[in-house]
């Protein structure tokens, strides 16, 4: 004899207030990134993260802090890569191949298109969001300056570099590694976006010039 059937529905796991939360910054980064702020609707965003436009109301009051908090977490991601678990240099290393290392990483979280777009959708809206471009600033090449200061004050502390301000020091390298594949990639878009080879190469010049004007 079959058991009758109870006609209550199987559902998934519910999702957490974190998950749910996630997943509409996730759909937020999708529909700002390919349409533009403008052209994004929250109506959109609430179908693509699979809630209702009332939980994407309850976690952001509005598009505009929806795009602050969406611009805000693609960039500390993207920094956090570059700078969270970075091996301190020891004593046996390679400065050359160590510093080298650091410009690869930078560079490829920098280049890729999410950031890209990222970047150039934060510059197109900065007279609408001031904030937002103060914020990408902050988290990006003022936390690279600022990390890589601290990293040449040591090294100089110990001998491995002859650095009289580790600050200058630092803006002239992350300058010197980054500007010119950002500008172009920035500019010509995400086709020209180097290769792996082409980045290392390009890190590995660069260092030799930082290293030309710094070693002892």
């Amino acid at each position: 004899m079959k058991a009758k059937k109870s006609g209550v529905k199987a559902v998934g796991r519910v999702q957490t207030t974190a998950e749910k939360r996630a997943a509409v910054l996730e759909a937020a980064a999708k529909v700002f990134l390919s349409g533009g702020y403008l052209g994004a609707s929250m109506d959109e965003i609430a179908d693509l993260a699979g809630v209702s436009k009332q939980t994407v109301y309850t976690y952001f009051s509005n598009k505009e802090a929806l795009f602050a908090a969406m611009a805000s977490a693609l960039s500390n991601e993207a920094n956090d890569r570059v700078h969270n678990n970075v091996a301190e240099f020891g004593e046996d290393d390679d400065l050359e191949g160590y510093l080298v290392g650091y410009a690869v990483r930078q560079l490829e979280v920098v280049l890729t298109p999410r950031i890209l777009q990222l970047r150039r959708l934060v510059i197109g809206e900065v007279g609408r969001f001031p904030e937002l471009g103060a914020a990408l600033y902050a988290g990006g090449p003022e936390r690279a300056i600022a990390s890589l200061a601290a990293t040449f004050e040591r090294l100089a502390d110990r001998g491995a570099l002859s650095v009289h301000d580790p600050l200058l020091a630092a803006t002239q390298f992350n300058w010197l590694i980054m500007s010119a594949p950002l500008n172009r990639t920035m500019l010509l878009g995400d086709g020209a976006i180097p290769s792996s080879k082409e980045l290392r190469e390009h890190a590995r010049e660069c260092v030799r010039m930082f290293l030309a004007a710094y070693s002892r």
